[in-house]
């Protein structure tokens, strides 16, 4: 086993008039992703010759997207961890909704959040949604990776019990409550799991559609994303502890379809629709002619 690395999740904190203000790495993690993300698109938009004729938008326009998304990420990812995964909680606390800085936060509500952001602007811009959706699916596993990399400093998000080798005993006491285990508990780390597939992998794929005139076909980048991070987050939750509010002496993997020992978790009943709608747009994308300059 593998002892979590001695990672605070503060970077520094600052103290002012008896207020402390922290950096945390998580906060960073959205930061570098969404900066790095904008910057990869407007490079993007500079060349022609990958969209096989003109781009979907100018560069400079770049930057009013990236306001956009921000709110998108921001407002649908806690909707959607409230809808998903506590709305009983949070139907009965309404003025907790607003109190991120609590915790809470839904990658499926802010993908959501980010599609709708991402079309009214588009819209109101008079910008081809799809394509822009795949400029924007090919730089979203960068911002990925870095969130699950700041999962794992949080020591949050947590794999199930392993004996395996680079099995982490993450610190805390529910990360160390495994029935059965005599001493310290090692679990997957799932965050780096997700952090490989859902980042570095998927990206790397995307990556090369590009290189190989991909983007010539509107809808095709977007579709192997979708399609790519849900089976990858399918295949993580097999590995992946559930969230304790589905989890009942009943139902120890927290499935919520199917029995307590074959079944779907949230995540995996939310990645399912990405899933069948991305393969819908491979199919669609291969089955009309590239665009040519």
């Amino acid at each position: 086993m593998i002892p979590f690395p001695d990672i605070a999740p503060e970077i520094f904190t600052i103290t002012l008039g008896g207020f402390s203000l922290s950096l945390r790495w998580y906060a960073l993690a959205y930061l570098a992703g969404l900066i790095i993300g904008w910057q990869v698109i407007a490079a993007m938009m500079r060349r022609p010759a990958i969209w096989g004729g003109t781009p979907p938008t100018e560069a400079d326009r770049v930057d009013d997207l990236l306001t956009w998304v921000i709110l998108g990420v921001i407002l649908g990812g806690r909707l959607g961890f409230v809808l998903f995964y506590e709305p009983a909680h949070y139907l009965s606390n309404p003025a907790q909704i607003l109190m991120v800085w609590q915790g809470g936060m839904s990658f499926h509500g802010g993908f959501a959040g980010v599609i709708v952001a991402t079309w009214i602007w588009s819209r109101a811009q008079g910008v081809p949604v799809l394509r822009l959706a795949d400029a924007m699916a090919v730089v979203a596993p960068i911002g990925i990776f870095f969130g699950r990399l700041a999962n794992f400093i949080n020591a949050e998000l947590w794999g199930r019990p392993t004996d395996l080798p680079w099995g982490v005993v993450f610190p805390g006491d529910a990360a160390q409550a495994c029935p059965g285990v005599v001493g310290p508990c090692a679990r997957h780390p799932s965050q780096l799991y997700e952090a490989g597939l859902e980042g570095l992998v998927l990206g790397l794929i995307l990556w090369a559609v590009v290189r190989a005139g991909g983007l010539r076909r509107p809808g095709l980048a977007f579709g192997i994303f979708l399609a790519g991070y849900g089976l990858a987050r399918i295949f993580v939750e097999l590995f992946r502890v559930a969230d304790p509010q589905f989890i009942t002496p009943d139902n120890p993997l927290g499935h919520v379809l199917g029995g307590p020992v074959i079944g779907l978790t949230m995540g995996q009943v939310l990645s399912l629709p990405m899933v069948l709608i991305g393969l819908a747009l491979i199919w669609r994308a291969r089955a009309r002619p590239p665009r040519t300059t």
